[in-house]
């Protein structure tokens, strides 16, 4: 355009604007997405660069229509324009003058319009300069008291005399309301817009002034107490600096870092912690997490050590000293320390971690104890039973409020050593949830290759845990994870025998109770015959904790007696065990005195210890079903059937009905059904229950037996043969059938209990057959090799080893 004039036969593009109002000499950036809008400004710019700008009256629309829109706008010259990422473009506009849009086109994709110059008013020199002036000075003073304005926008307002670009200028600096801002755009009389905005500015220099009288009270206020805080402050110093101890608190904790021997990394962090401490005000409480933190760091162990005594003459002197019997525990015990010295001689460490497996109450914690004392070590018991978060192990970021470090941190805190011995008790019955999984967490703290720079979130800082000794104790090793277990030397400990009982009442548990019960050592005298029936009626366990208990209660019944005057001293006969326990809870001799047709005594294992469970058949006239009651797991159905299908298949040979299964149903039940019951070991129980259910012959009273059966009838080899032993000894039962696989583990049977017990090894059905069954009146249909073979029983007595059986989950017993 050559002149201003022009612009009455121009159309130019319009560019609608939400909330934005540009005024003349005003340059403004906008990020321009809608492709109205962009095909608006490339418009403009293909053609004169100009463009009319008008502002929405109806903010709620987004397309809108001429009516949405104010008919007073600016025409405004595109300066630059920036194409950016996902189709925008960003564009600085300049607004030349005021415009009335007098016609609207809306035959292209966006509207153009029809425009001519708003003239403004002239206004008259004198007033106008007196208005400018007067502006100008309330910028002045506004500027002082809230520094409002940009420097380059200041000085342009000092700058600027021109009444009309000042108001302009004035407008788009404190005028925030965009209706507002219109109203001011379409007031086309310079000093009107000067005036309304002196008013504005009055108005915010009075609440200026009032919020500076506020802030002078409310400082004069609180001036007394700050004054009182300062002076208390600096009587703290100056109290300090008097006193004998040298310094402040500040620089005592520094001295103490610098003396505990922390690796310099560590160091570095304590002391930039104080150096935070010492510019947080006392009552802070950011400060009570930070000297939380520094307190926790200098109580942890950094070189303190004990002196390591591996002694094995002490150690085993130690172990027989504390614990009965466990031979073989013992003796792993001290391989064990022997490996462990020679090692610490040569400056590697070459030794594994233990882990005591076996039922509650046979002295795993204990065992651990007597490991620590033996060394001369500090020993740490941290329990392990529920722990389900973990940082219950890594502990909690300091982020959180009353985070904490984790127990493996806590437990060296209370050693006090670097090298303690850390009995991780129950280690087993650990358990994962959202909170994370534990036993994964336990993994770098048991991987020697790791735990030299153990991270707890607490620290947040590697500490060495490489000279720890850590003893972990389980009742089950199904429960522990493979590659936690993979890291852990696993020792196993079976349960007591009688004879160990009895010892281990008479030399640990009496004059143990005695002394917790004030009672003199003499006071109670148990004959060894007493110690039987006490374990054998009032007890059923693999361990001795129940025993203990029921000492505990003679020793009280003893010692209400003694303070009564009745008694100084007192044997207990078996009148006073009835009178002091009460009747015995259990049978010494099982239920089972007679031989019985469809019942069989088999052999199971729990996590404490071994299990008689007998099998009882019934069956009853039917159509071949069979039924299995007692909990019975899914592998010990299977074993049912099995034995079912072996039976069917020599049924000829046993002298039973060849189409028995046509005719009757079998219904197999395992006594107390409130247990759950699993394992393939009962294999032969079934087989031989069911057997003598359908010859109608007696199983023998006397025996107990255990193994796997196929379909053919082979007995295949099971697990806690040492357990079931026990277990059928502990009841009674002198004769025991087992695998003749399982001679290898005869060993691992106590010799005072093997000499009891008549071991029958037997590789097939038929020969359990023989031995269980009760043959005295021979049945007439009876296979001729079979009545040969029952003729010639065999008697050989030698013996095997077993592996140990896998526990399920909770109380199942495994067979």
């Amino acid at each position: 355009m050559s002149s201003r004039y022009d612009m009455y036969s121009a159309r130019y593009p319009l560019l609608p604007l939400k909330n934005v109002v540009i005024f003349p000499k005003n340059v403004v950036t906008l990020l321009i997405g809608k492709t109205r809008s962009i095909q608006a400004v490339e418009d403009a710019m293909s053609r004169d660069r100009k463009i009319v700008v008008v502002s929405h009256s109806e903010v709620g629309v987004d397309d809108p229509e001429p009516e949405d829109l104010h008919d007073v706008g600016t025409l405004a010259e595109v300066v630059s324009i920036e194409h950016q990422q996902g189709g925008n473009i960003q564009v600085a506009l300049e607004g030349l003058h005021r415009v009335n849009v007098i016609q609207w086109d809306a035959a292209r994709p966006f509207y153009t319009v029809k425009a001519e110059e708003a003239v403004e008013s002239p206004a008259e020199s004198n007033e106008a300069q007196t208005l400018v002036n007067h502006l100008q000075e309330l910028a002045r003073q506004y500027q002082e008291s809230k520094n409002a304005f940009g420097a380059d926008a200041f000085d342009m307002i000092q700058a600027t005399h021109e009444p009309s670009h000042l108001s302009d200028l004035l407008t788009t600096q404190l005028i925030r309301d965009a209706a507002q801002r219109q109203a001011f755009l379409e007031n086309l009389d310079p000093c009107q817009r000067l005036e309304l905005l002196a008013v504005h500015l009055t108005k915010d220099l009075d609440l200026a002034a009032l919020e500076q009288r506020i802030k002078d009270r409310v400082r004069e206020q609180i001036d007394k107490n700050q004054r009182e805080y300062y002076l208390r402050e600096q009587l703290k110093v100056i109290h300090d600096e008097l006193s004998g101890e040298g310094g402040n608190e500040i620089e005592q904790l520094r001295e103490r870092v610098k003396e505990r021997g922390m690796p310099e990394s560590m160091e570095e962090k304590v002391l930039k912690e104080i150096s935070r401490l010492e510019r947080m005000p006392s009552v802070s409480a950011e400060g009570t997490v930070v000297r939380n933190y520094i307190d926790t760091v200098l109580a942890l162990p950094w070189s303190e050590e004990s002196q390591d005594r591996l002694d094995l003459d002490v150690a085993e002197k130690q172990l027989n000293d504390d614990h009965y019997g466990l031979d073989h525990v013992k003796e792993r015990i001290l391989e064990f320390l022997a490996v462990r010295k020679l090692t610490s001689e040569r400056g590697t460490s070459g030794a594994s971690i233990l882990c005591l497996v076996g039922p509650p109450g046979v002295g795993k914690t204990s065992l651990g104890a007597s490991v620590a004392e033996s060394m001369n070590r500090e020993m740490v018991r941290v329990s392990l039973g529920g722990v389900r978060d973990e940082a219950e192990i890594r502990g909690h970021r300091r982020t959180y409020i009353g985070a904490f470090p984790g127990r493996i941190i806590n437990a060296m805190k209370t050693a006090g050593t670097v090298n303690p011995v850390i009995l991780l008790d129950e280690i087993d019955k650990m358990a994962s949830d959202y909170r994370g999984d534990p036993a994964a967490a336990m993994l770098e703290v048991l991987d020697p290759e790791q735990n030299h720079a153990f991270n707890d979130h607490y620290l947040d800082a590697p500490y060495d845990l490489s000279r720890v000794l850590f003893i972990t104790t389980a009742n089950s090793l199904s429960h522990i994870p493979r590659p936690l277990r993979d890291r852990m030397e696993i020792i196993e400990i079976s349960g007591y025998t009688e004879h160990e009982k009895t010892e281990i009442g008479r030399r640990h548990l009496l004059p143990k109770q005695t002394d917790i019960h004030g009672l003199e050592s003499d006071r109670i005298e148990i004959p060894e015959k007493i110690w039987h029936r006490l374990i054998r009626e009032y007890t059923r366990e693999a361990g001795v904790r129940n025993l203990e208990r029921q000492v505990a209660a003679v020793c009280r019944k003893v010692a209400a007696g003694v303070v009564k005057g009745r008694r100084k001293r007192m044997r207990l006969t078996e009148a006073r065990l009835a009178e002091f326990l009460g009747p015995a809870r259990y049978g010494f001799e099982h239920q089972f005195t007679e031989n019985q047709v469809g019942v069989a005594i088999g052999l199971g294992t729990t996590d404490i210890g071994g299990e008689l469970i007998p099998v009882e058949v019934a069956v009853m006239p039917g159509k071949g079903n069979l039924t299995i009651t007692g909990q019975a797991g899914d592998v010990m159905q299977e074993s049912a059937r099995a034995a079912l299908s072996y039976a069917r298949s020599r049924a000829e040979a046993l002298g039973i009905e060849p189409d028995f299964q046509e005719k009757v149903d079998i219904h197999i039940h395992l006594p107390e059904g409130a247990t759950p019951k699993d394992g393939p070991s009962a294999g032969i129980t079934m087989a031989t229950a069911l057997i003598s259910a359908l010859s109608k012959r007696p199983v023998r009273a006397d025996v107990a037996m255990t193994g796997e059966i196929t379909l053919r009838g082979r007995v295949l080899p099971i697990g806690g043969l040492k357990d079931k032993t026990l277990a059928a000894h502990r009841i009674g039962i002198r004769r025991l059938i087992a695998p003749s696989e399982n001679e290898r583990n005869y060993v691992d049977v106590p010799e005072k209990i093997a000499a009891q017990v008549e071991f029958i090894w037997v590789d097939n059905m038929d020969q359990v057959i023989a031995q269980a069954l009760d043959f005295t009146e021979q049945p007439e249909e009876i296979d001729p090799t079979l009545k040969e073979q029952l003729s010639h029983v065999a008697a050989d007595e030698s013996v095997s080893e077993i592996s140990d059986v896998s526990i399920s989950d909770g109380d199942v017993a495994q067979y």
